[in-house]
């Protein structure tokens, strides 16, 4: 697995939530397309856990951009990056 790619999902998903706390929708719908990108890209990954936490950030990912969303975006950001953590240490 691909500890770059997971840490730039966990990156985009960061982003997503400033954006939507700024109120610069249109910036978080460009990251939202990215981070779908890098979620296309790990997807195929034998890994139960990941593919269980992919899924859910693709259904917060398709949510309308709130406060809910932000917050589901930074808790999956935090994920993402302890997973790739995790990777590089094993």
């Amino acid at each position: 697995m691909d500890k770059i790619t997971l840490l730039s999902l966990s990156n985009d998903l960061k982003r997503i939530t400033t954006s939507i706390q700024r109120g610069s929708f249109e910036n978080s719908k460009r990251f939202s397309t990215e981070a779908k990108r890098w979620i296309a890209e790990i997807q195929d990954k034998d890994d139960p856990y990941l593919k269980k936490l992919l899924s859910k950030i693709e259904k917060s990912l398709n949510k309308k951009d709130s406060l809910e969303k932000a917050e589901d975006c930074l808790m999956y950001s935090v994920l993402t990056q302890n997973k790739a953590l995790y990777i590089s240490s094993n």
